[in-house]
């Protein structure tokens, strides 16, 4: 993996660059300064940007508005797969929120969202997305209810004082085959994280049952393999993608 540097575009950014890298541990330079190969953290007037070798990756929340209009937002298959009946205010833990597209998604169906980022420089792009879509006035009251938080989410799953209505969880896909086309997006962020492999998935979903929500969804290709081999309650099935959702029992009610 190439080494991570910050890089401003000017010099009105330095400080908030040197902010940055300090807390990832790693050094901060002018733009002009990084070559083309490094994997860089580009500070610029119009956000955050991860770049590598002619490539790169602006999360922009924007892009995913006419997916948020009313009718288009009840047709998504992660909208139907999450609804929760009974609850006014449902809560959810996007425990791997990655750009937070999916959490997004919740958030515009009336979740609050906790979104869980292992990975500290793309929860950084992912908060850098955030503060920029609150100043768009159709996406400030969605984006108000996503919250994120850097570290484990097997930890954060295990801390959870009050069960979440929902857990998401889209482990990255298995790695495609050396012919198969991958996303700029994909290819950029598998310098910073690599699918989980079949323990850690299991591990995953025995966090997420552990904090007892009303209802587990997990994103998975089409015709893959049940996540860690447990047989879903149900499944919403696309084109491309499967979302198998998982109820357990509730203590007050018997399954």
């Amino acid at each position: 993996m190439p080494e991570l540097v910050v890089s401003y575009t000017t010099p009105a950014l330095s400080e908030a660059a040197q902010r940055l890298a300090m807390r990832l541990g790693v050094p901060a330079l002018p733009a002009d300064e990084v070559a083309t190969s490094q994997l860089s953290l580009r500070m610029g007037e119009d956000g955050l940007a991860l770049s590598c070798d002619g490539m790169e990756l602006m999360p922009d929340f924007a892009e995913m508005k006419p997916r948020l209009k009313q009718g288009a937002l009840q047709r998504e298959l992660l909208v139907k797969a999450a609804r929760i009946k009974g609850v006014d205010a449902p809560t959810a833990v996007d425990a791997t929120a990655g750009l937070g597209e999916d959490s997004l998604l919740l958030a515009a169906a009336g979740f609050e969202v906790t979104l869980c980022e292992a990975d500290p420089v793309i929860a950084a792009l992912l908060r850098d997305a955030l503060q920029r879509a609150g100043d768009d006035p159709m996406l400030e009251a969605i984006v108000a209810r996503m919250h994120v938080v850097e570290g484990d989410s097997k930890d954060v799953l295990h801390g959870v004082e009050t069960p979440p209505d929902l857990v998401y969880l889209d482990p990255m896909f298995p790695k495609r085959s050396k012919t198969a086309a991958v996303k700029k997006k994909f290819q950029l962020i598998h310098h910073l994280e690599r699918p989980c492999d079949p323990q850690e998935e299991e591990l995953l979903l025995q966090a997420a049952l552990a904090a007892h929500p009303r209802k587990v969804v997990i994103k998975r290709p089409v015709k893959g393999a049940y996540l860690a081999g447990i047989k879903p309650s149900h499944s919403i099935a696309g084109k491309a993608v499967r979302y198998d959702c998982l109820v357990p029992p509730r203590p007050e009610h018997s399954a």
